[in-house]
């Protein structure tokens, strides 16, 4: 079974909706909510509201990720440029209708961002194969599936690779309009995307990782503020997290063969609120109508490498 839009393996298993592809995206959805989970994973759709957030992200990703090759063959001030004019190139035709998410705040955030860690002593590993470690598309096997020739899958991509004070970590990018405080930083430990990205680059890598580093990038209105933190994983933690994560594939597959997600009702305002809330709220037959209203179909798919 092919998915249509990336002409790329499906992540269910033929004829059904038992998933055995996982990255931390779709994996949180299970976790916060089946009927998210559905919503989101199984039927595809997407805010038509929440496109400003997605593009802005994965442009700011693209850029520091073309500046982190370029930087290894090329003094910064061309890096730079190259980098500014190829994301200036790239988003030509993107006008969003958002405050702060927009071509703007996105060139700029670049720039300062590149700027303030202009002399990073966070510095990029270089592989065995030459290349440098960034934007890292990694599939683990993990040694138990939904069936006994099928086992699972766990997909992602790390942005960089990096050795900082005789430790090596893994280096994360995210914006926010969060503020950039201590309580910006706890929501990382526990947190699912982390781990993940701490245990592939353990074992795939065979890196002795430390943790994570984010750098983070609190998106204002004229302005963008930085900040780096740190969580930290133990190989108790990780091995707690893999354990926790059979359950929850096993649960998966529960809902799949049951053909029901159900609603956890005490996750819909978490974050702000639950993309579905408005949806979720409706009576069960008109549900259908707010989400051909307010959403579009967008299927996810773990296996797609960056």
């Amino acid at each position: 079974m092919t998915d249509e839009n990336t002409k790329l393996p499906s992540p269910f298993l033929p004829g059904t909706n038992i998933q055995f592809a996982f990255d931390s995206i779709s994996l949180g959805w299970l976790k916060e909510c089946a009927r998210k989970y559905q919503y989101s994973m199984l039927e595809g759709w997407r805010s038509n509201a929440s496109s400003a957030h997605l593009v802005f992200g994965l442009e700011y990703h693209s850029a520091l990720q073309l500046y982190d090759h370029l930087r290894l063959g090329v003094e910064y001030e061309e890096a730079l440029h190259t980098t500014v004019a190829a994301t200036m190139a790239h988003t030509t035709n993107w006008a969003p209708d958002h405050p702060t998410k927009t071509r703007e705040n996105l060139v700029r955030s670049v720039i300062w961002y590149l700027e303030n860690f202009r002399d990073d002593p966070a510095k990029t590993i270089i592989l065995a194969n030459g290349e440098p470690a960034v934007e890292l598309s990694f599939k683990m096997e993990l040694d138990w599936g939904p069936t006994d020739t099928q086992p699972y899958l766990l997909c992602g991509h790390i942005d960089r690779l990096v050795t900082f004070a005789e430790g090596t970590y893994v280096m994360d990018r995210k914006t926010t309009n969060s503020a950039l405080g201590a309580s910006y930083f706890d929501n990382f430990n526990p947190d699912n995307q982390m781990s993940l990205y701490t245990l592939a680059a353990k074992i795939i890598y065979q890196t002795p990782v430390k943790g994570v580093i984010i750098d983070a990038a609190q998106i204002q209105v004229g302005a963008t503020k930085y900040a780096r933190g740190f969580t930290y994983r133990s190989d108790a933690q990780l091995t707690e997290w893999l354990t926790d994560t059979t359950y929850w594939l096993d649960q998966a597959v529960r809902y799949a063969e049951a053909n029901y997600w159900p609603m956890n009702d005490k996750a819909c305002n978490n974050h702000g609120g639950c993309v579905f809330r408005r949806v979720c709220s409706k009576s069960p037959d008109i549900r259908h109508k707010f989400l051909e209203s307010d959403f579009h179909k967008e299927p996810w798919n773990p296996l797609i490498p960056r």
